[in-house]
């Protein structure tokens, strides 16, 4: 009897032993390490917009305007990241230049709350044409030399004094600083510095200020809605152009090239944001006159008034494109690491 009793507590050990080498035989091999994140990233941007305005001046003649654009991200760690980008936006130019395509890049470094921006921008303007239609001034021959053929206005009005280049294609270097306090607000300063502005032989140096304000996510509940309210304020001080940009007026100070209105702009607006989306409705202003205005755009649509008179426009003719604008806009942001 104790022979059979042993035996069948020697058989329970080995069918037990079994049993846990079979359990140890079958456990799955602890999960494999997630692989790093790719250092790479593409950000992708579109928007319809009622205007597109630029520093308090429209460029697209106050009509509708559409963009698209992409930007290549390389993370080196966590605080500096590169980047290079492309953008497209549609304007209504007085050269007759119809899209604005925009290459930029530059570094991006941040130190806890303080993100840090430095690059350079170049903005391409494709397709346009000189004109001129100065009569008495010296600039009459320069829109219909070699530099390009004197064309109308699109809308079938005479510049009656107002001359553009050909070619308004620029080059930017910027520094941008953005400080944020906590989840609700933020603040930022930006310069910015080209040697000749639109081409035009002239230098500029624009500094802005902004700030923002960020709803608080329980203002919204569980809707996904976001919201914002910001504001800037920002100045361009501008230089004296090339003979081009002259009057061509013996006697006039500005015969050989036109000292351009160093001019304030500002705006302020809410922003509406779902998932990718966001709404921004804004208003924008500047204290240039209309006088002033159409000596740095040479608007096509400008008018005439004795009032506009002066000896930096000596035609008379003055341009709404830097008055006071309200602009909605429908954008949408994402990168492809979101997407995945």
């Amino acid at each position: 009897m104790k022979r059979v009793a042993l035996s069948l507590v020697l058989a329970a050990s080995v069918t037990a032993s079994s049993a846990m080498a079979a359990d140890m035989a079958t456990k799955a091999p602890p999960p494999a390490p997630a692989p790093a994140p790719s250092p790479w990233d593409v950000a992708i941007t579109a928007a319809l917009m009622t205007d597109y305005n630029f520093r308090g001046v429209t460029q697209s003649a106050h009509h509708p305007s559409a963009q698209a654009g992409f930007e290549a991200r390389y993370n080196f760690n966590k605080d500096w990241q590169g980047y290079a980008g492309i953008s497209g936006e549609s304007i209504d130019f007085p050269n007759q230049a119809a899209a604005e395509i925009d290459f930029y890049g530059g570094i991006r470094p941040t130190f806890d709350k303080l993100a840090l921006d430095f690059g350079v921008w170049y903005y391409w303007y494709p397709g346009g044409n000189c004109l001129g239609n100065a009569p008495g001034t010296a600039n009459v021959a320069i829109c219909t030399a070699p530099a390009g053929p004197s064309v109308p206005n699109k809308n079938g009005q005479p510049l009656g004094g107002n001359f553009v280049k050909s070619n308004v294609s620029f080059i930017e270097f910027y520094a941008k600083a953005t400080y944020t306090f906590n989840d609700q607000w933020a603040a930022g300063v930006q310069y910015w510095y080209s040697p000749s502005v639109l081409n035009s032989g002239a230098p500029g140096n624009y500094v802005t200020g902004n700030i923002t304000f960020t709803e608080p996510s329980s203002w919204w509940g569980s809707t996904g809605i976001g919201g914002y309210v910001s504001g800037d304020v920002g100045w361009w001080g501008l230089g004296t152009s090339d003979s081009f940009y002259g009057t061509g007026i013996p006697g006039n100070p500005f015969f050989a090239g036109v000292k351009y209105t160093s001019y304030w702009n500002w705006d302020a607006g809410l922003g509406f944001t779902y998932k990718a989306f966001t709404l921004d409705l804004r208003y924008y202003d500047t204290n240039l006159t209309k006088a002033q205005c159409n000596v740095f755009t040479s608007a096509s649509n400008a008018s005439f008034s004795p009032g506009n008179i002066t000896a930096q426009n000596p035609n008379g003719l003055g341009s709404n494109w830097c008055s006071a604008a309200y602009i909605a806009k429908l954008s949408f942001a994402t990168n492809l690491s979101g997407l995945k």
